[in-house]
């Protein structure tokens, strides 16, 4: 295997589905419509499906297939087209008749999703989606939401007709760092293995699956440098799931918080084993989980996942390696938010730092020259695997309440902000790894993880996030409440009625259930435990010990992920082929940027994305344009208090934030088992400031509230236009006038106005490198060998060819840093 590979892009990436009265005819294309592929599936046949891929037939179900072949051909747009235009002409009515077609274009799309079927009659099936760009490598297939519809063809047709689907969430944001471009990319795949609404699946399967499992990952990419090869890269990976035990909660009592019962008693942890033992495969150690249910409770409720928990995970720990060991980190979050003294996201930021040193990050190059200069404390003490050509991350934070929604995102965005401020930091955009609240960058990236939370809670719980950051800070506006109560009420009502529809849905696209004839019809059956639960229908053909719980080949590559080792296993999920430098199939400039099209501005993907500078930054003049600058509530584009529309409400708010405390809708309505009626009324704990320090006024009147709203001209343009201008102000636009003039050539007649000018303006005379100098001709000055040789090793960085520094070089830089910090 090479030592640098690009990674291949298929060549098929849009779909055109043609057909005629006995076939289908699937045209695909590159985005470059260069290169064609065809497959021709049978219509005709009621029970067998019957597809050909272009000199390879194939046929599934009662198979006649032959191997795939990797070499199967590839037409060009012209073949394609005579091609096309022979069915059309074969398949008419009459023949040679003008005006009635014998092919009819059906459908475009951008690949084949899967194909299913139902009591014997083959459907297909193609849907619009977003062009995925296909990498020489096998999908994980946990994330993998349409694998069981692609199973059927998957060894019939070429791979480049496969496209694997996700389901979770995507977001980007543009960081605009003084004129520098930094892309904050947010990326959630659900987990296809049991995967459910939020009532109906809880807990655990006994092949170790939980139920709302989402992997996120923060991608961090200096877009200043847009070469893939030499760009600067960072990422971290954080996991949600539910409590990797047999529980679940019975919603028949229309209740709006389900008793939680344990279904099966589990004493040697066989299932939270197989769970564990998934990530350490995935993701190495350590694996730390963060549990943010209650803790002490009047009558048990959330208490008896926290119980068994700490069982299974003491229990499995006794066997591992010491240094391997499970991390379990448990906190009452929904206590401490009771609470008027204590600051929750002050907590959770010391469990952050905490839990992103264990881990560390990835990062595409080593450290920077000036982490070596001044070394910074947090900075030496990160773990992970130090690699020469950057870091890599090693282990996973787990996070988990009991519905992984509300409490479990506040939980990720704050050890994702820790995260990020270490990414800034090894890619060299801040002097220290920490980031402040109120920051530009901290709202954006907050804004960023509640479109994050509010996606993945419609998907599981029917409904929008409840409780968000600033209801853990305290300074959620009063008509957030309100909303509150909308979205619980909303939760409640999908929960009741809509969510058996929904997983009856996604056990029909899973194929989790197959129809047959002669059996019952998938909203007949009771219940879909048997579906989701194999043992109860077989007996397992192996069984785990009650000790050695591991694969063993994890164990032995430990703290990195078996899954990123290389060897033989790995090896096969990898397809290497040989491609000329200049070739279609690894060219990811020519696919990223596309020259070849006619593109707008508008229409755009990074000038529609959020973006720091336009919608977070302040107007105003004179005020610092860092994104890392500490910023009030009302100094910026989008308000912390959510709708600008009604200043005068917002401005009240503020005054009275930091006094008072939330409201009992805000923890009596959640129905994220965020309410605590039942619970110990534990007391205060000590003092803490606040996460944003609200500047305490003294509530005025109308008019001074009024004041406040609106800004004063100065402030806004730096300059009162209702005053006059000072002599000074107007000799300084004299002379800047007379500049201009100065540019463009001037008849005797300006030159005698100029002579009039009055005393003290400055009359200057063209000088100039160029020997025409105008808006209409301009002759460049020539460049000289050295400034020549500097644009050339500019260029030639850009492509990962770096020039060694010289001792002048060095020693200028060392002078530099002598004199600036030392």
């Amino acid at each position: 295997m090479p030592a640098a590979a690009a990674p291949i892009i298929s060549s098929v990436q849009k779909l055109v589905l043609y057909e005629t009265r006995a076939r289908y005819f699937l045209v695909g294309s590159n985005h470059a419509e260069t290169k064609y592929r065809v497959l021709k599936i049978d219509r005709t046949e009621p029970k067998d499906l019957v597809i050909i891929d272009d000199r390879i037939a194939g046929f599934s179900n009662m198979l006649v297939a032959t191997v795939w072949n990797p070499f199967s051909h590839v037409y060009t747009q012209q073949e394609v087209r005579e091609l096309l235009g022979r069915l059309d002409l074969g398949n008419r009515t009459k023949m040679g008749q003008k005006g009635s077609s014998g092919l009819f274009r059906a459908v475009s799309a951008f690949g084949v999703v899967g194909i299913y079927e139902s009591f014997k009659m083959w459907t297909y099936l193609a849907i619009f989606t977003l062009g995925v760009f296909g990498i020489s490598s096998e999908p994980y297939m946990k994330y993998v939401w349409n694998g069981e519809l692609l199973d059927i063809i998957k060894n019939t047709v070429h791979r480049d007709w496969l496209l694997y689907i996700i389901h979770g969430f995507c977001g980007q944001s543009k960081l605009l760092i003084y004129g520098r471009p930094v892309y904050v990319t947010l990326i959630a795949r659900r987990s296809s293995k049991f995967a459910g609404t939020r009532f109906l699946k809880r807990g655990a399967n006994c092949e170790g699956d939980v139920a709302n499992e989402v992997e996120t990952e923060q991608i961090l990419c200096d877009a200043s440098v847009m070469s893939f090869t030499a760009g600067s890269y960072s990422s971290y990976v954080q996991v949600r799931g539910s409590v990797p035990l047999y529980w679940s909660q019975d919603i028949s009592t229309m209740m709006p918080k389900p008793p939680i019962t344990l279904d099966q008693a589990d004493p040697f942890a066989h299932v939270a084993a197989l769970h564990f033992d998934q990530m350490l495969q995935r993701f190495g150690s350590p694996i730390i989980i963060l549990n943010l249910v209650k803790e002490r409770e009047k009558r048990k409720h959330e208490r008896i996942l926290s119980e068994e928990l700490v069982a299974a995970v003491t229990y499995l720990n006794q066997f591992l390696p010491p240094e391997h060991t499970i991390i379990y980190i448990p906190w009452d979050m929904a206590k401490y938010t009771k609470s008027k003294l204590c600051n929750v996201l002050d907590r959770l930021n010391v469990i952050a730092e905490s839990v992103v040193k264990k881990t560390g990050f990835f990062v595409n190059r080593p450290d920077s020259y000036c982490s070596i200069l001044r070394p910074d404390e947090k900075w030496n003490e990160l773990g992970g695997c130090v690699i020469p050509t950057g870091r890599l991350q090693t282990g996973v934070l787990r996070t988990n309440c009991v519905d992984c929604l509300d409490r479990t995102n506040t939980a990720q965005f704050m050890v994702g902000k820790c995260a990020l401020a270490y990414q800034l930091y090894s890619l060299g955009l801040i002097d220290k790894p920490n980031l402040q609240f109120d920051t530009d960058a901290v709202r954006l990236f907050e804004e960023l993880y509640e479109d994050h939370g509010d996606t993945l809670s419609l998907q599981y719980g029917g409904s929008q996030l409840v409780h968000r950051v600033k209801t853990y800070r305290k300074i959620a506006p009063w008509t957030q409440h309100s909303k509150d109560i909308m979205q619980t009420l909303s939760r409640y009502y999908s929960n009741a009625f809509s969510d058996a529809d929904r997983q009856d849905s996604i056990n029909l696209f899973l194929g989790v259930f197959h129809p047959t004839e002669g059996k019952p019809h998938l909203w007949e059956l009771p219940t879909d435990f048997y579906l989701h639960h194999k043992n109860t229908m077989r007996l397992l053909p192996t069984r785990r010990s009650y000790t050695y719980w591991w694969t063993p080949e994890v164990i032995k590559h430990l703290p990195l992920p078996y899954d990123e080792v290389i060897c033989a296993a790995n090896l096969k999920k990898l397809i290497v082929k040989k491609f000329h430098k200049y070739e279609e199939e690894i060219d990811i400039h020519n696919e990223f940027f596309r020259p070849y099209e006619l593109s707008s501005f508008d229409d755009t993907f990074c000038l529609a994305m959020t973006s720091s500078a336009r919608d977070f930054m302040p107007k105003t003049v004179g005020i610092d344009p860092s994104p890392f600058t500490v910023r009030k509530p009302d100094e910026t584009g989008k308000s912390v208090l959510g709708n600008k529309s009604n200043r005068e409400e917002a401005v009240l708010q503020r005054k009275t934030a930091a006094s008072a405390p939330p409201p009992p809708s805000e923890e009596a309505v959640s129905s994220s088992s965020e309410d605590d009626s039942g619970t110990d009324r534990e007391e205060e704990g000590s003092v803490s400031q606040r996460s944003t320090p609200v500047k305490m006024t003294d509530t005025g009147d109308s008019t001074k509230v009024t004041e406040n709203v609106v800004q004063p001209m100065k402030e806004v343009y730096g300059i009162n236009l209702s005053d006059g201008l000072s002599e000074e102000d107007l000799s300084i636009y004299s002379r800047f006038v007379q500049l201009g003039q100065s540019q463009h050539k001037q008849d005797k007649c300006s030159q005698q106005l100029c002579s009039r000018c009055p005393d003290g303006v400055i009359k200057l005379t063209p000088i100039s490198a160029f020997s025409q100098d105008n808006i209409y001709e301009v002759q460049p000055p020539r460049v000289d060998r050295k400034s020549t040789e500097i644009f050339q090793a500019h260029i030639q960085a850009s492509q990962g060819i770096m020039q060694p520094l010289g001792k002048e070089d060095t020693s200028m830089y060392r002078e530099y840093i002598r004199n600036r910090y030392l």
